[in-house]
């Protein structure tokens, strides 16, 4: 690809939107100069032309002098999906508005999305974003709640579990499931460290066993409860508690490594 194709295809990921101003504007002098063009450049997923012409179509009638370029700026940046915007005049009758847009990382509650940064927004229709971990707690907390969010996700992931829903209440407990419909309760402190020692014993157990946990109460300083859900097969608990027998020709080998000196190694 020459460069003058990778330009065309820069521009084609760069949504540009425009439009004109000047029909039906008449101005209160002849001093006064109309705005006919409002251009509006950014990558765009979310925001649309129309939403945002909505928006400024009150603010740029006085004309290209009168009109207040911080107005306009700050109606912009208040609309949900804006992350930042720059304003400016453009001689002799235009406005340029770079806008940018947030990235929703997480819901927040019920009818909120999150950055990645910790800013809460709310756009007119969370639905379309169902598929991201919903993930709520503590008022003005939002940054130290994501980060503790992908921690846990972190442990998760490496067990091969899916975190769905992360919640912390106001007194700092928490609450966890998982894409299997699986409930973590876990209390106030060393949640983390129950997490993971949780986590090891799923290793254990296997796949169908952890699979039937509907909840699992961490809350407990030495141990947790279990709560199966109605269709769980019955675990056999002696099985799962003794260690694979060992063969005799396992036996002979480590009579063996012994006798001439040797270690056994794992």
């Amino acid at each position: 690809m020459n460069a003058s194709w990778k330009i065309l295809a820069v521009l084609g990921v760069i949504g540009v939107l425009a439009w004109k101003f000047g029909e039906g504007i008449r101005p209160y002098s002849s001093h006064v100069t109309p705005i006919k063009y409002v251009r509006i450049g950014g990558v765009f997923q979310h925001l649309t032309k129309d939403e945002i012409k909505n928006t400024l179509s009150p603010l740029v009638q006085a004309g290209f002098l009168a009109t207040d370029m911080q107005s306009v700026h700050d109606a912009v940046a208040k609309l949900p999906w804006v992350e930042g915007v720059e304003v400016k005049r453009v001689w002799p009758d235009a406005i340029d508005i770079r806008v940018g847009e947030k990235t929703a990382f997480a819901r927040w509650g019920e009818n909120s999305l999150i950055t990645e940064q910790g800013v809460i927004f709310s756009p007119r229709n969370v639905d379309q974003f169902l598929i991201l971990p919903k993930v709520s707690g503590p008022a003005l907390q939002e940054q130290k709640v994501l980060e503790i969010m992908k921690g846990v996700t972190t442990a998760l992931e490496d067990q091969a579990m899916i975190l769905t829903e992360f919640a912390i209440n106001d007194r700092w407990a928490w609450k966890i499931r998982l894409a299997n419909g699986m409930e973590i309760l876990l209390g106030r402190e060393d949640q983390l460290k129950k997490l993971q020692r949780f986590l090891r014993t799923l290793q254990v157990m296997g796949p169908e066993q952890a699979d039937a946990i509907a909840i699992a109460d961490l809350r407990y300083p030495n141990g947790y409860a279990v709560t199966w859900r109605p269709d769980a097969p019955p675990v056999d608990w002696s099985k799962l508690a003794d260690p694979k027998p060992v063969s005799e020709d396992q036996t002979n080998r480590a009579s063996q490594s012994k006798k001439y000196g040797k270690k056994n190694r794992t």
